[in-house]
């Protein structure tokens, strides 16, 4: 079967190569499935670079969310043949591949609402906004929620989740075109840093206030933003960092501005409350239904696009989410 696999860390571009390796066989506990498509994330890149919190031993296969098809189970796995359902593949055998292996523990079913390649988008970016949101911001109907890179798949999803808990939403990008997505994604404010001083239109789009929630994947000059433009209250999550850039906070800082640094590593939520995931999963999936949330997929990519994909999202150029969708299945 045709899989791509990374032998030594570099760019995703460089490093990548797609090639014949071995039918996977499922383990104890485990299940084989075809990927029906998998979704391209930040962490990808961050894999094939070694800078990940997870490092597979070389060579492995990127891709850590799939939508995928249930082929044959293993020894005391639960699960149905032929059944569509969420996954995270087990590294080093990751998900830019025809098929792989997951634990059968950690699959979800797929919503009925969305295709294939959004089923794919939905796991870590909508279940990290989810908790980040509600179970980390508790955020509040009324509540203005301001995203960093809120065009790109993990803003996207806040956006969207923001809205649907009756949030007034800004959305911070970089450029006319991102700009642009934001507000077809129903952002009430679009600020482009380029061009705009984020800090001061905060401000007054919120009477002198700021934001009651940030909800940051970027880190660096954002985060900076943010400490500068949050609300006496308010919360800043902070999701990731984008910008190759750890902010180091002033604590001193949010103590005088009354403010309150979340962390959130959702991947912690799986091992420490799995009834949360699935809980939030079933959130999800009835958000899904009533068309309040829907991954925003700008692109379907065929199997050998992969590494171009990945290193597009690395480079910060696309929109929303790039999905691989295997040309067996498409």
């Amino acid at each position: 079967m045709k899989a791509w696999r990374v032998h030594e860390n570099g760019e995703p571009r460089e490093v990548m190569r797609l090639g014949d390796v071995p039918e996977p066989s499922p383990g104890p506990g485990e299940l084989l499935v075809r990927i029906r498509a998998a979704n391209v994330n930040f962490p990808d890149a961050l894999l094939c670079r070694g800078q990940y919190q997870v490092r597979p031993p070389l060579p492995f296969t990127p891709g850590v969310e799939v939508c995928a098809e249930i082929l044959a189970l293993g020894d005391g796995a639960e699960g149905e043949i032929g059944a569509r359902v969420l996954a995270q593949p087990t590294l080093p055998d990751g998900g830019f591949a025809e098929r792989t292996v997951v634990s059968a523990r950690g699959v979800l079913p797929a919503p009925e609402a969305l295709d294939d390649a959004e089923a794919a988008a939905l796991h870590i970016g909508y279940q990290t906004g989810w908790f980040g949101l509600h179970r980390r911001a508790r955020l509040r109907s009324g509540e203005t929620l301001l995203v960093h890179a809120a065009a790109g798949g993990v803003g996207s999803a806040a956006v969207q989740l923001g809205k649907a808990a009756g949030a007034t939403v800004i959305g911070v990008t970089g450029g006319p075109e991102k700009a642009r997505v934001a507000r077809e994604l129903g952002c009430d404010l679009v600020l482009d840093r380029r061009a705009d001083d984020v800090v001061a239109a905060v401000k007054e789009a919120t009477g002198g206030r700021g934001a009651d929630v940030v909800y940051d994947p970027v880190g660096g000059g954002a985060f900076a933003q943010s400490t500068k433009c949050v609300a006496f209250e308010g919360r800043i999550v902070v999701v990731g960092f984008a910008s190759g850039t750890i902010p180091t906070p002033a604590l001193s800082h949010a103590l005088v501005k009354n403010y309150t640094i979340l962390g959130l590593h959702w991947g912690l939520y799986n091992a420490k409350a799995p009834d949360a995931v699935r809980s939030c999963h079933e959130e999800l999936g009835t958000l899904a239904a009533r068309g309040a949330i829907k991954p925003l997929v700008s692109e379907r990519v065929p199997l050998d696009a992969a590494a171009d994909a990945v290193q597009r999202v690395a480079d910060g150029t696309t929109t929303g989410r790039v999905v691989v969708v295997p040309e067996a299945v498409r």
